[in-house]
């Protein structure tokens, strides 16, 4: 099986980058980075130090529901290329562990699928999970807070 690995869509980055609220109303903050942990969600590369960024809580999911998670991720404040979705992002090769969790097509979290997983082993649990029937997609959180960084798909 070959994966996906699914940034923030374009459309969405160049909303915020523009002045556009986040997912709870609010403008994103601009800071800039220092080089250490700021994985940008668009181009799924970690901001560079000296490079200005945005922190915005963002909702990966295409309606408001119960199993839509709200969090914090940081961005690029200028332009970036989207990820191209074919190689592992360096982001997911930056922490020793990460969060799975599976999602049905209803974007349901599916019940037995969500789990810490070691950094060498992201790849082959995500192809385990989208073997499912049941599950449509994955999402990759950070281990140690939780954040979101990408949508896994089965390409």
């Amino acid at each position: 099986m070959k994966l996906n690995y699914v940034a923030m869509p374009v459309g969405e980055a160049e909303r915020l980058r523009q002045g556009g609220p986040d997912a709870y109303g609010d403008q994103p903050e601009r800071r800039i980075s220092d080089g250490d942990g700021v994985p940008c969600r668009h181009c799924l590369r970690n901001v560079d130090e000296g490079q200005p960024y945005l922190v915005l809580a963002y909702r990966p999911f295409s309606s408001v529901q119960a199993y839509a998670e709200t969090g914090p991720i940081f961005m690029h404040a200028e332009n970036c290329a989207i990820h191209d979705g074919d190689a592992l992002p360096p982001i997911l090769a930056s922490s020793k562990s990460y969060l799975l969790r599976g999602y049905g097509g209803d974007e349901r979290i599916v019940y037995g699928t969500g789990g810490a997983v070691d950094a060498e082993y992201l790849e082959q649990r995500a192809m385990e999970l989208l073997a499912r029937p049941d599950v449509a997609f994955v999402h990759v959180r950070s281990g140690k807070y939780n954040c979101y960084q990408c949508r896994i798909e089965a390409a």
